[in-house]
């Protein structure tokens, strides 16, 4: 009945010819509705209907509108959703009126409503732009239809104006595109007109005309995009965590998977923005810097196989996501190469040490890969002037390890083929490879172009197979013996090697095919020394039957050497240890003398290298536990072992097994004669010494050893191998949160911004050597403190403070992006988990009982924040994206994601401001910078809604897109939330 009234009220006003305010007074006496509910009665509708009857606008009627629009009798929406449906564009006059009735309010449209409302004025807006490109459509139609004409013309840039002045404001554009989310239909109505425009703006003549039409046009077709748009990189010379990262990476992690690495750098590249040039120079320059720096032999061919064979995948698989960019990354890729051109004192270094020109080989490998074109290939190798060294009788026959690393790829694809085969009938043919294998450093080269191209997991599981096929054993002669004695020992040697020089995790971290455990798996697990893996040498493993064990010693005390036939190497191996104490003890009693003990040991060594390996993994994990004055004799026995036996008759091949047996077991001795300072052997000449062994100085507190090292990263920039090796062993002593705490608090004593940053992005870096662990700490126990605690606020003072919230930011959406995925490296697999903060305790699963944190913040904590949403209920202070989507609240880092945004959230409502705000502000300021869109699955998920409109008080979060960015527009609540949040600006 209202509806009808009102029309009646509205004829009744035109005939008895009112005035604009006794309209209003009437009408209002007479209809009785309060606020809102004009709308509800579509006014602005039913007035616009009345107003545009005839051919010209009806003026009477036109001023009640006014009236009603400047009193805010009815919504901007409700008019512009009345605009937009009239679709006479013949009228002249009419259109004029209406675009007239628009710059009413066009350039202030604001809605302070409910989330209903403000999402009402988004569709509203979509609608009324798909109208104004209907009418600048019609408008070139007519055009095309009857000519030009001055009158047509001016319709049409009447339009163009109105469209251009809407979609020209950020804020309506970002209220369009959560209209465009909100149904999923609608934007097809502006893709159909912006069809029908573009095909109609080839009639105009107007040059001017034309050229804004199509700038509105690419402004509407821009909206869809609009998040992905970024600002202008920063200007830096050079990118300390690209380098590091990269550094960490060729140094420790070569057997890594090629994907995790790749997206560990695009994170990098997006949070800090890189131009892509830039970038993959960054990348080459670690590279030469890593190989230039590495210490001689097996580090060094690691490095090489890391450059030639990893880094070209890496680029690959950068290249590959940007298909449709391939070529332009081409393009970057040679203009990184132009300008690693220009660091000619690097490259001649790197060709100094590998006698060789590195450039080139690297330009030839891109070039087969197709990440350089051949004209810009050869044109590059053109401009690089190499000098070869002189050839001296000593570099003559020395081939360069890049070459030979090239070379050792295919040959590694061969091997596993040939090993592959059957070969039970005649196992000779293998012992061809495996002894060409053992030849000079022919191992190391094989095992590092393996693990660059991630086939050493399954060539060590070939050796494996080789390693258990001597054990069945059928009437053999002496021939067949010696050659089944040397398929056990060669590949038993290869694996120690393997596991020493890339970790047990190649080995261990696949179960075996088949279903019993190999031998070699399970004499690693129990009986092989390693790293951070202390042995009791009186486990059950070393102690096997006391028949077999009799049989073996009087074998080794009695005979002049060892027999091979009809023997069980496996056993053998297992019974050694405990030989091996029986004659210990019976040498500490008096019954050998040091003669017979010498033979002994000759016996252990002399044909089969592996029985000396488990001899010496024993003794070992015996002398650990011995005290210093009862070293002396096991001590003597393992240099025993360790020399080489030179005699006429010794198996096959036993020059170049003894080679790597006496490689494998200095590795293992090193640290328990380090203990008392002894020297397993006089060192040779010319031969290095172990790499990255004793790294920290003795007697300094290992704080002050940190603090050292890092003060010296930051004086030069950068993180070299040797730092990152001796930042681990600290981490692994000080434990992850004395690490983290320690590192924070030499952040927040750099109170300069650029070498604040400096110190970010070096951080970020060491960082990296266990992400996942540091950034539990430091966004769950570390900032919470700081921020908790007003003693502690001071530090958080801008430069220092924002450098943090930067580190912080980092090293959340790094973790995050690959937890999930759980991509722990087999270096952070190694350490032994630490349970940080028992976060049970920290955060509660059941959010009714407050947790240790929230009752913290209580002190500061003001009455719960309410935000209208759909319904008007008030929201749970708490509620954010993540509980929408279900996130695994039990999963560490979510939860201490979602307490730290609640704590954030604390902060920003309360009455208290200080440096601690401030820190804040930086970093939901870091967050939206380094985030691509307000996607599901970023770290923003936890934000609870009703931060939004607090966040919209800070001025450099006041702007549509970062509203945009920080809301999840999946969610309708999000979409609500935004929309509120941005009408409201």
């Amino acid at each position: 009945m209202k509806v009808v009234n009102l029309k009646q009220a509205i004829l009744q006003a035109w005939k008895e010819r009112w005035s604009d305010y006794q309209w209003a007074i009437n009408i209002k006496k007479n209809l009785g509705t309060k606020g809102a509910t004009w709308d509800y009665l579509n006014l602005a509708e039913a007035l616009m209907e009345q107003a545009l009857i005839g051919p010209s606008p009806n003026p009477l009627i036109l001023s009640y509108l006014k009236y009603a629009i400047t009193s805010q009798m009815v919504s901007y929406s409700s008019v512009l959703t009345a605009i937009s449906k009239f679709d006479d564009f013949s009228r002249d006059l009419c259109v004029k009126s209406l675009l007239e009735i628009m710059d009413m309010f066009s350039n202030h449209l604001s809605c302070h409503g409910k989330a209903e409302e403000c999402i009402g004025l988004c569709r509203a807006l979509l609608n009324v732009v798909v109208w104004l490109l209907l009418g600048c459509a019609w408008y070139c139609d007519r055009l095309r239809e009857l000519g030009p004409s001055a009158s047509t013309e001016a319709s049409l840039g009447a339009c163009q104006e109105r469209l251009h002045s809407l979609v020209s404001s950020t804020k309506n554009r970002a209220l369009v595109h959560i209209a465009r989310l909100e149904e999923q239909g609608s934007w097809s109505n502006v893709e159909q007109a912006i069809v029908k425009l573009t095909e109609g703006i080839g009639s105009v003549t107007n040059q001017t005309l034309k050229s804004k039409l199509e700038e509105s046009v690419s402004l509407v077709k821009g909206i869809p995009h609009m998040l992905s748009a970024q600002s202008d990189p920063p200007a830096h010379p050079s990118f300390p965590s690209v380098h590091a990262f990269i550094m960490l990476e060729g140094t420790m992690n070569l057997t890594g998977e090629t994907q995790p690495l790749v997206e560990q750098l695009m994170m990098i590249k997006r949070m800090q923005r890189i131009p892509t040039p830039l970038f993959v120079l960054e990348i080459w320059k670690a590279c030469f810097t890593g190989l230039i720096e590495s210490p001689e032999g097996t580090e060094e061919l690691k490095w090489t196989a890391f450059m030639f064979l990893k880094i070209p995948q890496v680029l690959l698989k950068l290249k590959s996501p940007q298909s449709d960019r391939g070529q332009d990354f081409m393009d970057d890729v040679n203009v990184a190469f132009e300008y690693l051109l220009k660091l000619t004192p690097l490259l001649d270094k790197a060709d100094q040490r590998c006698n060789c020109d590195c450039l080139n080989m690297l330009l030839q490998e891109c070039n087969k890969l197709g990440l350089l074109s051949d004209s810009n290939a050869t044109n590059l190798s053109t401009k690089r002037e190499y000098a070869p060294r002189q050839k001296t009788t000593e570099n003559a026959n020395i081939q360069p390890n890049p070459g030979l690393i090239l070379r050792a790829e295919p040959t590694v694809t061969n091997i596993l083929k040939t090993v592959d085969a059957d070969h039970s009938k005649s196992p000779e043919g293998l012992l061809g490879v495996l002894a060409h294998m053992l030849s000079g450093k022919s191992l190391d080269l094989l095992l590092a172009a393996a693990a660059a191209t991630g086939k050493l997991k399954s060539f060590a599981r070939k050796f494996i197979k080789l390693n258990e096929f001597p054990k069945h054993i059928s009437g053999e002669g002496s021939k067949s013996a010696s050659v089944r004695a040397l398929l056990f020992d060669i590949s038993f040697l290869m694996l120690c090697h393997v596991v020493q020089t890339y970790g047990s995790e190649v080995i261990l971290s696949e179960p075996s095919p088949s279903g019993e455990t190999p031998f070699f798996e399970t004499w690693l697990l129990t009986c092989m020394p390693e790293e951070g893996k202390i042995l009791n040498p009186d486990h059950p493993c070393f102690r096997p039957e006391s028949g077999k064990v009799e049989s073996l010693v009087a074998l080794l005390n009695n005979s002049s050497e060892m027999k091979l036939v009809q023997m069980k190497w496996h056993e053998i191996c297992l019974s050694t240890p405990a030989a091996i104490l029986e004659v210990l003890n019976a040498w500490e009693n008096g019954v050998l003398s040091v003669d017979a003990v010498q033979k002994i040991t000759d016996n252990i060594k002399g044909k089969v290298c592996s029985m000396a390996i488990c001899a010496v993994a024993w003794l070992v994990a015996h002398v650990r536990m011995l005290g210093r004055d009862e070293r002396e004799k096991p001590q003597t026995m393992i240099r025993q072992l360790v020399t080489p036996l030179f005699g006429e008759n010794t198996l096959q091949f036993y020059n170049e097994r003894v080679v790597i047996m006496s490689s494998i077991l200095e590795h293992m001795c090193a640290d328990v004669f380090q203990q008392t300072g002894l020297l397993l052997r006089a060192p040779l000449e010319g031969q290095e010494p172990i790499p990255y062994r004793n790294l920290l100085p003795a007697k300094e507190p290992i704080h002050e050893a940190l603090r050292r090292q890092f003060q010296a990263v930051l004086r030069k920039g950068w993180v070299d191998s040797r730092a990152l090796h001796l930042f681990e062993s600290l981490l692994h002593i000080g434990g992850v949160f004395w690490f983290t705490n320690n590192l924070v608090k030499e952040l927040l004593k750099e109170t300069r911004k650029e070498w604040a940053n400096r110190v970010v992005e070096l951080l970020y870096s060491i960082f990296c050597l266990d992400t996942q662990q540091i950034t539990l700490t430091l966004l769950g126990t570390i900032l919470p403190n700081l921020l908790t605690d007003p003693a502690h606020w001071h530090s958080l003072a801008d430069p220092p403070g924002k450098a943090l919230a930067k580190l912080s930011v980092w090293c959340a959406l790094s973790s995050f992006s690959t937890h999930h995925k759980g991509q722990a490296s087999a270096r952070q697999r190694k350490r032994q988990r630490e349970d940080i903060e028992d976060y049970s305790s920290l955060f509660p699963l059941d959010d009714t009982q407050p947790s240790k944190l929230m009752r913290l913040l209580s002190s500061n904590e003001d009455e719960p924040v309410t935000l209208s949403s759909p319904g008007d209920r008030s929201m749970s202070s708490s509620l954010s994206a993540s509980q929408l989507h279900t996130v695994n609240m039990r999963d560490p880092l979510n939860r201490v994601l979602a307490n730290l945004f609640l704590l954030i959230s604390s902060i920003l409502g309360s009455k208290m401001a200080g440096p601690h705000t401030q820190f804040v502000h930086s970093f939901m300021e870091e967050c939206v910078e380094c985030l691509e869109q307000g996607h599901r699955g970023s770290i923003l998920q936890f934000l609870p809604f009703t931060m939004v409109s607090e966040l919209v008080k800070l001025p450099a979060m006041a702007k549509p897109k970062v509203v945009l960015a920080i809301t999840d527009l999946t969610l309708p609540l999000g979409r609500r939330v935004a929309a509120k949040a941005i009408s409201a600006l």
